[in-house]
């Protein structure tokens, strides 16, 4: 079972907006803490965890959120660790 630190419902908006709200509520939390967002099926559902994970979040879990709204998920986004300052730039 996963522990989520936060849960966020973004079931009313549409994309880019569910991924704006995902971004600050994951920039609210500290490494390693896990969000759990609920999404309207479509294109939040598909675009969020891609999103996130191109960010260098760990999707930890995509499932049906049963809750009688066709192709609605809750994802569990863990959070990623600060990259390290001045690693790998040119001089």
């Amino acid at each position: 079972m996963i522990a989520p630190r936060a849960t966020v419902d973004l079931r009313p908006y549409a994309c880019p907006i569910t991924f704006v709200k995902t971004r600050i509520a994951l920039e609210r939390l500290g490494p390693g803490d896990v969000l759990e967002v609920w999404l309207a099926g479509g294109e939040p559902a598909e675009s969020v965890p891609r999103s996130a994970a191109e960010e260098g979040h760990r999707v930890l879990r995509v499932e049906p959120l049963g809750c009688g709204a066709e192709g609605a998920v809750r994802v569990w986004l863990e959070k990623r660790a600060p990259l390290a300052a001045g690693g790998g730039g040119l001089p």
